[in-house]
């Protein structure tokens, strides 16, 4: 038996890259999914991707109080119900320092990676609490318990959604409905690869004397296992806690970074 037979799945950030691999790790394990995203591009291709399944997707901005209760119908409509959510949609803003970080990126930062966040649990949780159950994976970041320069923005939404986090797992709790972050290092993906080229950039800008040709390399010296995680390496943790496997586990900061918060 597959780990979710039967249960219903929704993930915003769903065209992205850990959105895309989670949907399709979802549904070779029984899930019906619903991807969210904005471009219906992206969505298409991802599902192209996935190849199999009962997947499907809907086109949202998770900013929107609107258009989010639309993916939340969408999902109740098609499949019955939202058994697990996957509340992953995030950007990275900008690599600068906070004196010169433009008001309208962080503003930007904050709307789609806490905002979205919060408006997907205000119209998610009601209808897991008609069924008395589910399991609410929120995509926060090493980035979410430590200090880095240069992304102040990135940085302030990934503590905010922890924070966030624990409130809904306190509230939810009488539901059995439960509620966990997880906390990766820097994935394999295009997100990294624009943070690296405006880290490179930063640097540049300081003149600090270092290559910025060599700023993944320096990423990498902060990790003691000396690499990325990888999409599939998410997801498997995100799997872990949709399926009753971790049915004691809510309020939780799950870390994925190998070892970097420990160093």
């Amino acid at each position: 038996m597959a780990r979710l037979d039967g249960k219903v799945t929704v993930i915003t950030g769903g065209a992205g890259t850990i959105g895309a691999a989670a949907g399709r790790l979802f549904a070779e394990e029984g899930s019906k999914v619903l991807l969210v995203d904005t471009e219906k591009d992206a969505l298409e291709k991802a599902l192209r991707d996935i190849g199999k399944g009962d997947v499907s997707y809907f086109v949202a901005d998770v900013t929107h109080a609107d258009e989010v209760q639309s993916y939340v119908n969408a999902a109740v409509d098609r499949y019955g119900g939202i058994d697990v959510f996957l509340n992953n949609a995030g950007i990275e803003g900008l690599v600068t320092p906070i004196v010169q970080y433009p008001i309208e990126v962080f503003d930007k930062v904050m709307a789609v990676n806490v905002r979205g966040v919060w408006l997907g649990l205000k119209y998610v949780i009601p209808v897991m609490a008609r069924k008395q159950s589910g399991s609410i994976i929120i995509s926060s970041s090493t980035a979410g318990v430590v200090g880095s320069p240069g992304i102040s923005a990135y940085n302030c939404s990934k503590h905010a959604v922890v924070g966030i986090m624990r409130t809904a797992a306190i509230e939810c709790a009488p539901l059995n409905i439960r509620v966990n972050t997880i906390n990766p290092c820097p994935v394999e993906g295009r997100m990294m690869d624009s943070m690296e080229k405006n880290f490179g950039a930063m640097l540049n800008a300081a003149d600090s004397g270092i290559d910025p040709l060599i700023s993944k390399d320096i990423i990498l010296q902060a990790i003691p296992m000396r690499r990325y995680a990888t999409t599939e390496e998410v997801a498997r943790m995100m799997l872990f806690l949709a399926s009753d496997e971790s049915s004691i586990c809510t309020g939780g900061v799950y870390m994925l970074d190998g070892g970097l918060t420990c160093a």
